[in-house]
């Protein structure tokens, strides 16, 4: 019923956490299936427990062309209902898709979310509750929760179970970071949701993780102004309303508040 989409490069510091991301799929009660888009790097380097789970699918990205392009590329093999986008050193909760999935059915909604927690070294973990309040969400109304682009994104990307439709036509956004605050404004502007108050995900902290690099803050502004810019201009298109007057911002380079957290992705 749900496929989860991971871009990897199959890094050797990454490949352990890829196999816990894997182990907390396995863990999962409602059919799923995995498609590990493999952005330059050779399938023999796939972990063993992944390899041998006929659940789990590759594509091959011949050379490598980021997160947002070997993402989008493996869209065009998800065969099932519903899908979500995942990372390859974070986890999933042990009741993350059920909840979700009953969430969304119940409701006949197009998608479902949750909060996420942070996941540190020591296995501590802190909650992270996104700005948009629990409950139904209708069309276009999380894009509302953020309020500039240096403001926290109003939902966590990767919490987000969504039909496949949607995510087809609101993929991962062409940056080389922050592509996924446009999924997730995109698909939340698209169809009614439910945004639950229950950790779905975790997002592991560690210093081989983008956020953590020193040239990740030279973007993240201009990135996160891409994102709002289309939130907002795609929530006035639907409603067939001219958007608002853009603000002008000269902080393109500056580092944008809050971006050294990961759980803010």
């Amino acid at each position: 019923m749900i496929t989860v989409v991971i871009a990897s490069r199959l890094r050797e510091d990454r490949l352990d956490y890829l196999t816990a991301m894997h182990a907390s799929l396995a863990r999962q009660t409602v059919p799923w299936e995995a498609i590990v888009a493999l952005d330059g790097a050779s399938p023999d380097r796939l972990p063993a427990a992944l390899a041998q789970d006929p659940r789990v699918h590759t594509l091959v990205v011949p050379r490598p062309v980021g997160a947002a392009c070997a993402r989008n590329l493996a869209l065009a093999q998800v065969r099932t209902e519903y899908c979500n986008w995942a990372d390859d050193d974070d986890l999933f909760t042990d009741n993350s898709m059920s909840v979700r999935l009953n969430a969304l059915e119940s409701a006949g909604v197009g998608w479902s979310a949750g909060w996420s927690e942070d996941l540190y070294p020591d296995g501590s973990t802190r909650l992270w509750r996104c700005p948009a309040p629990p409950g139904r969400h209708e069309a276009g109304d999380v894009w509302t929760y953020w309020h500039s682009p240096a403001d926290t994104i109003p939902i966590g990307p990767t919490t987000i179970l969504a039909r496949t439709d949607l995510v087809r036509a609101a993929p991962m956004g062409g940056l080389v970071q922050g592509e996924d605050y446009c999924t997730a404004v995109g698909i939340t502007n698209l169809a009614p949701g439910i945004l639950l108050p229950a950790p779905v995900y975790r997002y592991r902290k560690h210093v081989g993780q983008l956020t953590a690099q020193p040239e990740y803050d030279h973007l993240e502004a201009a990135a996160r102004e891409h994102a709002w810019q289309y939130g907002r201009s795609l929530r006035s298109a639907l409603r067939h309303q001219p958007a608002p007057a853009p603000v002008l911002s000269t902080r393109a380079s500056e580092p944008s508040a809050g971006s050294s957290t990961r759980a803010h992705r």
